[in-house]
């Protein structure tokens, strides 16, 4: 993996630990009180030669969704304090959340720096033009749990991201607690073909490292054959089930936002039974023949929000985003 990230332990942590249980099963959760680290996922080119680091960010949360403004406490140190991060936090882990163009003048040493402070503590992700940060759409799909470790195939390297087209304006109007719809249309090449659930989810999956656990020696010394899709995932990165689907989330604003139908989680719920891509049964629903996709989003309190539309095949993702200024 290419991030790595420091967990400080401090008041209130719940450790969890089984009877007999090792160092290694010890299993340390948090629903709240706990910071979000900012993380600098790597560089990738556009095919016009400009540059852009991607940014993403661990909520070391379970349930809370900190809310930062744009500041002192989530800001950038070039270009100004504001380039486009987000000021809602989802739980857990959120990779390639967002890019910012580098400016044409960096080279290899000069760095980005993204500072978020929560629950006291600051945090920072330094971006830099180094030929080992730089990304293409296999570690995308790789990181993101679409294949195993070291997987590839022809067919998921011809993978293109889906599309959304907003039929709603970028920029609209509602009240606290009346609905507004919003309509996009998804459109993707049918990259990765859907395979079910768990991690034969997966566009490409590397089942070598799991070679024998068929077979299992009982306390004579004989071998029963064990049905491997009863085991739990074995692998070194995070599962991801593939499968084209959309969601919208909240962005940025000053409070909640309810969206009917439920929208499929964007972050790495990997429990069993969320409405998740990262949990094990989870299977993609079907989408509308003509690709059209309508959210009802209310909105709890006034203010400016931005939503994101975020079109996912599996593998790669884009999104488009939706300015709403919310009256009394």
């Amino acid at each position: 993996m290419r991030n790595y990230f420091r967990v400080l332990l401090g008041a209130g942590a719940l450790l969890m630990v089984c009877p007999g249980a090792s160092a290694q099963s010890t299993m340390l959760t948090y629903s709240r009180g706990q910071n979000v680290a900012p993380a600098f996922e790597g560089w990738e080119q556009a095919a016009d030669g400009s540059k852009y680091f991607v940014f993403g960010y661990m909520n070391r949360n379970w349930q809370e969704e900190p809310d930062v403004p744009i500041g002192p406490d989530n800001s950038f140190d070039v270009g100004g304090a504001d380039r486009g991060q987000p000021t809602h936090f989802l739980p857990r882990r959120n990779r390639f959340v967002f890019h910012v163009k580098v400016p044409d003048t960096f080279s290899e040493t000069d760095e980005m720096v993204w500072t978020l402070t929560t629950h006291g503590q600051t945090i920072k992700a330094f971006a830099s033009l180094r030929p080992d940060y730089k990304m293409d759409n296999m570690i995308r799909m790789s990181e993101t749990g679409a294949l195993g470790a070291g997987s590839s195939s022809p067919e998921i390297r011809a993978n293109t991201p889906p599309q959304v087209e907003l039929e709603t304006p970028s920029t609209v109007t509602a009240r606290v607690g009346e609905p507004v719809d919003i309509v996009a249309i998804v459109t993707d090449d049918g990259i990765p073909q859907p395979r079910g659930a768990g991690l034969v989810g997966a566009a490409v999956q590397n089942v070598g490292s799991r070679a024998g656990n068929d077979l299992t020696p009982d306390s004579s010394g004989s071998v029963t054959r064990v049905n491997r899709n009863m085991r739990p995932p074995s692998r070194s990165t995070v599962g991801k089930n593939v499968g084209l689907h959309a969601s919208w989330f909240l962005y940025r604003g000053p409070g909640a936002v309810t969206f009917d139908p439920p929208q499929i989680k964007v972050w790495e719920d990997t429990r069993v039974g969320a409405n998740s891509p990262w949990a094990p049964v989870w299977v993609a629903p079907d989408m509308p023949s003509d690709g059209r996709v309508v959210v009802r989003a209310t909105f709890a309190k006034p203010g400016t929000y931005v939503l994101r539309g975020l079109a996912d095949d599996g593998g790669l993702t884009s999104g488009e985003d939706i300015t709403v200024t919310v009256t009394p």
